[in-house]
């Protein structure tokens, strides 16, 4: 399997393109072409991972595949034809454990750093990522983090999911939105003495081994749906795309024929895409779906470059605009009714579909992603619900751990500097 550039570049070899995150050109990797895929019988994601994953890699690679993707991505009924699909069971209760998870074990893999040398994985956040990202590589030998994260555009506790580990992670919160995060990490990559200097990757979904694990629970829940009736919905909590694009991945793969509906908040560059015109405002608009606070969304490009290969495509996608009223409302609505508590960017998705069903515009199962458990946004959920969270089990004692971080100006320069004042973990 090879890659190329959404802008041209290549092609080159999955090492490459993990180790190089952006291309040389500027754009983000995709296949050259896809497998096709025969759909799987149902079962656990564990079981079915490595079989989508395995005409992307090279021989032998089951057994780190198997370790990073050991937890599975449950299909719980909503009633009638919708569903929930739960991708909250990883180590940081977040969907982005899976590629994260993949991405380090491949890199250590596939791209180990020469011996002596440290490779320097940067990684923008608007939440749940840095703390994916952070577990993931955190003790992995060759292997530090630098965590680029809006200083005050993340909830306590997704913050300190990377600021209370040290070591061989660090901590920079950026004065600005998240936007400058991903600006600089660019920047940085872009940079070839200082991506030299340090070995620099990436760890967001600018980096196609993050998007390649993504595909599979998208495999997973056509699997659970079974390959009767019309092809279903998916409808996807979306900021910076990533996630939406990993499902049109695995949509080709299998020639599914599903609908992708992103669920955006009031950052609609997606939606104002669709509809051919200019986002409604320049700037990151701050929301209570923080992690979705993508003013610019980065997989954007490669939404395009699909769309270019198969224009029918662009028909199977649509955009939700929710509001931040209307998200609150949603959450303790969802929990009065059912009991449970959802966070609110899976409640972003709830609002869509639920829109969508009221005025006729889908037909057919709908599967709404469910991105992260409401216990990390305990303040969100206490003022939408009225009622206090479950701590997510896999971060028990994380309030009591000690932060450390340091603020940083949002300049490659600033960010240089502290690059070059790291020692080796």
């Amino acid at each position: 399997m090879r890659y190329r550039s959404t802008r041209g570049h290549g092609p080159v070899d999955l090492a490459t393109a993990l180790v190089q995150g952006l291309a040389p050109d500027g754009g983000l990797y995709l296949p050259e072409a896809l497998p096709s895929l025969a759909l799987p019988a149902p079962g656990p994601l564990p079981e079915i991972a490595p079989g989508v994953l395995a005409p992307f890699l090279p021989p032998g690679s089951e057994g780190w595949v198997g370790d990073a993707l050991s937890f599975d991505t449950p299909l719980r009924s909503l009633g009638g034809e919708d569903h929930l699909l739960d991708l909250t069971r990883g180590p940081t209760a977040a969907f982005k454990d899976v590629g994260a998870r993949f991405l380090a074990a491949a890199l250590q893999a596939l791209a180990p750093a020469e011996p002596g040398r440290t490779r320097t994985v940067l990684v923008a956040t608007s939440g749940d990522t840095g703390g994916a990202v952070a577990a993931a590589f955190h003790g992995r030998p060759g292997l530090r983090v630098v965590v680029l994260f809006p200083a005050e555009g993340v909830s306590p506790r997704q913050r300190r999911q990377f600021t209370t580990l040290g070591h061989d992670v660090t901590a920079l919160g950026v004065d600005g939105p998240f936007d400058e995060c991903q600006r600089l990490v660019k920047e940085a990559l872009a940079a070839p003495e200082l991506a030299a200097a340090h070995l620099l990757t990436s760890a967001n979904s600018i980096n196609v081994g993050r998007l390649l694990p993504q595909a599979t629970w998208f495999v997973k829940a056509l699997a659970d749906l079974g390959p009767a009736g019309s092809p279903p919905t998916f409808v996807v909590p979306s900021g910076n795309l990533g996630h939406l694009t990993a499902g049109l991945l695995a949509d080709a793969m299998l020639g599914a024929g599903a609908g992708f509906v992103g669920a955006v908040n009031d950052n609609d560059a997606f939606q104002a895409w669709l509809q051919h015109r200019a986002p409604t405002r320049g700037a990151t608009v701050a929301t209570p779906s923080s992690a979705m606070d993508v003013g610019r969304p980065s997989n954007l490009e490669r939404v395009e470059a699909l769309v270019a290969r198969d224009p029918s495509l662009r028909t199977r996608l649509a955009a939700e605009r929710v509001g931040a009223d209307e998200t609150l409302d949603e959450m303790g609505r969802h929990h009065a009714e059912s009991g449970r508590f959802v966070d609110p960017h899976t409640a972003v998705g709830l609002v869509a579909l639920r829109r969508l069903r009221a005025r006729g515009a889908l037909e057919g199962p709908a599967v709404v992603l469910s991105t992260a458990d409401p216990g990390k946004f305990p303040d969100t959920v206490r003022r939408a619900t009225h009622h206090e969270p479950p701590m997510p089990p896999a971060l028990a004692g994380l309030d009591q751990r000690k932060e450390r971080w340091s603020p940083l100006s949002p300049t490659l320069d600033a960010l240089a500097a502290v690059l070059h004042g790291l020692s080796t973990p």
